[in-house]
Formats: C-alpha cells, sequence, structure tokens
C-alpha cells in the first residue's frame, strides 16, 4: 500500500506506483510516472514528463524533472528518465532536456547529496557520488562509478570517465580521462585514481596498465596525439582498461584535462 500525506499535490495525470510514499507538501505533476517504492521526504517537487524508476528516494525540497534553464526552450515535450535506487539529498535539481524529444538520463544506484544540480540533457550513468553541490552544466555526460567532488562545477558538454574523481571546488571545462583525479581551477589531471580502483577491485595487471597508460599520456612531454600512437604500440594497448582509455580520448571533442 501507498501512503501518501493529505497535504500532497497529486495530478491526476500522474501514476503513482505501489508501496510509494509521498510526504507533506509534495507536489507530483502531470506526466510524471513514479516507480514502485519511491519515497518523497516533504516538499518534493517532481514535473513532468518524467519517469522515474523504482525505489528512489527523495529528501527535502528536491526538485526533480523541472523545465530546462536553457533560454532557447519554448515549451515543447522534453524528458527526465531516471534508473532505479538512486538517493537525491536536500534541495538537489534535476531539468529535463532542452530540444523537443530530448532526454536527461540517469542511471542506477547514484547518490547525490545536497545541493547538486544535474542540467538539461546531461546523462549520468550508475554507481556515481556527487558531493555536496556537485554541478552539471548541460550535455555533460557522466560514465559509471565517478565520483564528484564537492562545488566541482563541469562546463557544457564536457565528459567525465568511468572512476574519475574530481577534487572539492574543481574547474572542469575539458574531458576528464577515465581512472585518473583531476583537481584545481582549472582542473589538471594529477596522477590516477589509485585508492579508488583497489576499492572498485581492479587487478594488479590493470593498475600496472593503466599506471603505464597516465606516464605516456600526462608526463610525457609530447602532444595528445602522439602519445596515443605510442601506447597503441606498447604492450599495455591489449588491455581493456587501457583500451577504453584510448577509445576515450580519442572520442573527445573538447580536448582533455591535462
Amino acid at each position: 500500500m501507498s501512503s501518501i500525506h493529505p497535504t500532497a499535490i497529486i495530478s491526476p495525470q500522474a501514476e503513482i506506483g505501489s508501496g510509494v510514499e509521498i510526504g507533506p507538501y509534495c507536489v507530483i505533476g502531470g506526466g510524471v510516472v513514479l516507480g514502485d517504492g519511491c519515497r518523497l521526504q516533504n516538499m518534493v517537487t517532481i514535473q513532468g514528463p518524467s519517469c522515474i524508476g523504482a525505489r528512489n528516494v527523495f529528501y527535502t525540497g528536491a526538485a526533480i524533472g523541472q523545465q530546462t534553464q536553457d533560454l532557447k526552450y519554448k515549451g515543447e515535450p522534453t524528458f527526465l528518465e531516471t534508473g532505479d535506487d538512486n538517493v537525491f539529498r536536500e534541495y538537489c535539481t534535476v531539468n529535463r532536456g532542452t530540444l523537443p524529444g530530448s532526454k536527461t538520463i540517469i542511471g542506477c544506484h547514484n547518490h547525490f547529496l545536497a545541493y547538486c544540480h544535474i542540467a538539461h540533457d546531461c546523462v549520468v550513468g550508475s554507481h556515481v557520488i556527487f558531493s555536496n553541490n556537485g554541478t552539471l552544466a548541460g550535455h555533460v555526460v557522466v560514465e559509471d562509478h565517478v565520483i564528484l567532488g564537492g562545488l566541482t562545477a563541469v562546463h557544457q558538454f564536457c565528459r567525465i570517465g568511468s572512476y574519475a574523481i574530481t577534487g572539492g571546488c574543481s574547474k572542469i571545462v575539458q574531458d576528464v580521462v577515465p581512472f585518473m583525479i583531476a583537481d584545481g581551477n582549472p582542473a589538471a589531471t594529477r596522477g590516477v585514481n589509485l585508492v579508488g580502483l583497489q576499492r572498485a577491485g581492479f587487478s594488479e595487471e590493470d593498475i600496472r596498465a593503466i599506471k603505464e597508460a597516465y606516464k605516456a599520456v600526462f608526463m610525457r612531454k609530447q602532444n595528445t596525439g602522439a602519445a596515443l600512437e605510442e601506447l597503441a604500440k606498447s604492450p599495455h594497448a591489449a588491455n581493456p582498461r587501457v583500451a577504453k582509455l584510448m577509445a576515450f580520448i580519442q572520442a573527445s571533442s573538447r580536448g582533455i584535462t591535462k
């Protein structure tokens, strides 16, 4: 059975799953699909069109699925999709897409701490942690297992690769390569996220290969293209983790955080 506080306002065009808890003064707009087992603490707003997965938890003041802040937006239908088992702490904001039919997409098992912001058309993977005030501009891609440090701000169209971590108060203006630590204003790549990789169960062989890739790309005085050519000729190029790192760099349109 769902539990809905009498002060909550729920649109008749919203779909509410089973076992949902909706606390005082929450507002659920039309076009919202709220999955089974979701919990809304109090004063949470979810607007649609939004499809919210199962067992998501929203704390006080979270504003989810609001329209984009992009000034090009003309009121067309845009969307938000989230997976399951996410936590949105106090006053998190998540915006829908901008262009007609566009989506903001969030995966599963993420933890967004207080005052985080995910702007229009972002794609966030799974098992991600955003510390307090982590902020994404529009069209940012965050891959799986990323940790965004507190007060980190990410420029539009940037990508943050899997298992990367940013330091607190970092300014990200280019892509952060997978498995790396980025820190500073503007951010620079400081090294391999060794502790994060060890905690995630990476093998010694994988970590060794990633370290060698880091040396080739970031420590030698050569441009990125030359570094990739060198890395492609090394025995470490066959390692799946290094192959992912190389493919990420090759796909970069903004350049990488060096």
